[in-house]
């Protein structure tokens, strides 16, 4: 005959951990609940309901805010490596605000015509403004264009110093110029071409800056040591082998003298910049 008890009853009494738990207290419910973040986590308001799976946001991280019409472009490229590691431990932070979701009407339209004619389309000042305000917008609001002021390293540093930047990528012909100046937005270029949007543009600009941000790179040498850091080319890199196709690394680098080494790619640096961007030798001996 088995030993085991016969019915629900007798298992509850003679095994006390069967038996239903009482409900927990106040003060106990208070004492297991999770602890606050203590001010480390940022709220703000939005116009749609947060997504539940959406990363948390530390407080005072770097904040790019981008305001495009292919939302769906980003992160893309900041989401791997470096960057993508940094936005995921929270040092920065991305919002992408879909400018199809301030169109007007029916089909959600963000565009008209060129006043006094011409081709393409020209993005609509009420429609970009209405994007603008509908959020703080962290640091400077910066319109990705090949008509605006060359984009560099200073400029980059410039922005990793600030809260954020906001950046407004065009598309079609431009963007209505009374909401440019009535935002106060700074025009940038990455240089004397035309792209088909400013979406590209913008992850250049966020990726150069992000990587100046603390802890980022890890290596704060690796940002003091680098191009245009001190108004000049870097100097060539080499690695193993020693030798290669018939080529040797220069001997000073393999020297062990530190002196010697640095000197080398000083002048190394400044051969360089003479040679392909006599511009910046140029603003570097203040001429």
């Amino acid at each position: 005959m088995s030993d085991a008890p016969e019915g629900p009853d007798e298992a509850a009494s003679e095994n006390p951990a069967a038996a239903p738990a009482e409900a927990p207290s106040a003060e106990a419910s208070e004492a297991a609940a999770p602890s606050r973040s203590h001010g480390r986590i940022a709220v703000r308001p939005t116009r749609r309901p947060r997504d539940l799976m959406e990363e948390t946001r530390v407080k005072n991280a770097w904040l790019a805010r981008v305001l495009t019409l292919f939302p769906g472009m980003f992160p893309g490229p900041l989401g791997e490596s470096l960057t993508g590691r940094a936005l995921a431990e929270g040092l920065w932070a991305l919002d992408r605000v879909d400018l199809r979701e301030f169109g007007l009407g029916r089909h959600r339209a963000v565009d008209d015509t060129p006043a006094g004619g011409g081709a393409g389309m020209v993005l609509r000042a009420d429609v970009v403004s209405a994007a603008l305000d509908a959020a703080p917008t962290p640091g400077p609001v910066i319109c990705l264009s090949p008509r605006g002021r060359p984009f560099d390293q200073a400029f980059a540093k410039a922005l990793s110093e600030g809260p954020g930047a906001t950046f407004l990528c065009g598309r079609f012909e431009g963007v209505d110029q009374r909401v440019i100046e009535a935002r106060g937005m700074i025009e940038v270029s990455l240089g004397d071409f035309v792209m088909t949007g400013g979406e590209i543009a913008a992850m250049a600009l966020i990726d150069a800056t992000v990587r100046l941000i603390p802890r980022v790179l890890g290596n704060a040498e690796s940002v003091e040591e680098e191009s245009f850091s001190h108004g000049l080319l870097e100097a060539p890199h080499y690695t193993k082998p020693a030798l290669w196709e018939g080529r040797e690394i220069p001997e000073v680098l393999l020297s062990g003298h530190h002196a010697r080494i640095s000197q080398w790619r000083r002048e190394e640096a400044e051969r360089l910049t003479k040679e392909r961007r006599p511009d910046l030798w140029r603003a570097l001996r203040g001429e």
